[in-house]
């Protein structure tokens, strides 16, 4: 499976320029031959408090619907961080859409990034989300930036939901670009999975984002990766038998110690 992530910035507040950025993307990934894109937190709206509390919408409207056409059009799946307001709250948000435009998968970020008061803006999600990805052998298990923190989302997704591609939006800032990179890696590592790591560039109300998307193989090693100021489309194959290869050298599944650590 053909699998694309895209690096972008955002315009701040503006959806109408942002779903314009992202159907461009959407594009040369299908012209590349990818099944399916992955784009940063956030990326309807941009990455500001205030902003966002203004500008986010609900999925009968917003960036949402546009999607789902470009999805539909393109016979390409489609996932990343969206807003969504429900009633009277408001979620930090991926969507995962298939290749027919319908909505697959919805995660509401669960770890809320509290140095700059995220909790005071958005409702903090209470499931881990996994989806089949449409490729045999391949399931989906998604995660939003500050997730990337707490190992224990990934394990949880990996053994209870049966997730080996690990999809992570994110808006991460340059003052912690060493982090970002050392953890995607050993999330891949520990948990012999793909991740399919989608970061912001640009600037947002003074907040620069460090770049660095990448795809990472089972074993740790990067199968592409994306400078730290630049918008890229990065362009890899993931597949099920790298998957059972690099799990069967090293069953670190099976020598688990369920009985010390459940």
């Amino acid at each position: 499976m053909k699998v694309a992530v895209a690096q972008i910035a955002c315009s701040l507040g503006d959806i109408a320029a942002n779903v314009r950025k992202i159907g461009s993307f959407c594009a040369q990934a299908q012209a590349a031959g990818a099944e399916l894109i992955v784009f940063p937190e956030m990326a309807d709206i941009g990455y500001a408090m205030g902003v966002i509390r203004e500008a986010a919408k609900p999925w009968s409207e917003g960036a949402v619907p546009r999607l789902r056409e470009f999805a539909r059009d393109l016979s390409l799946a489609i996932t990343g961080g969206v807003s969504e307001r429900d009633a009277d709250h408001i979620y930090n948000t991926q969507v995962f859409i298939d290749a027919r435009g319908e909505i697959q998968g919805r995660y509401r970020k669960s770890h809320l990034f509290t140095p700059i008061e995220e909790h005071t803006c958005f409702t903090s999600g209470a499931e881990l989300v996994a989806a089949d990805s449409g490729v045999a052998g391949l399931r989906l298990g998604f995660s939003i930036c500050y997730d990337l923190r707490f190992p224990e989302v990934y394990r949880q997704l990996a053994r209870q939901q049966q997730a080996n591609v690990f999809v992570i939006s994110s808006a991460w800032p340059f003052p912690r670009v060493e982090h970002l990179r050392v953890l995607a890696t050993a999330r891949a590592i520990e948990n012999q999975s793909y991740v399919l790591l989608s970061n912001r560039v640009g600037t947002d109300n003074g907040v620069t984002f460090c770049g660095n998307s990448a795809i990472i193989d089972p074993s740790g090693a990067f199968l592409a990766a994306a400078s730290a100021e630049r918008e890229e489309l990065l362009l890899a194959d993931v597949s099920p038998d790298i998957l059972q290869s690099v799990r069967a050298r090293m069953p670190v599944f099976t020598d688990c110690r369920n009985d010390l650590y459940g």
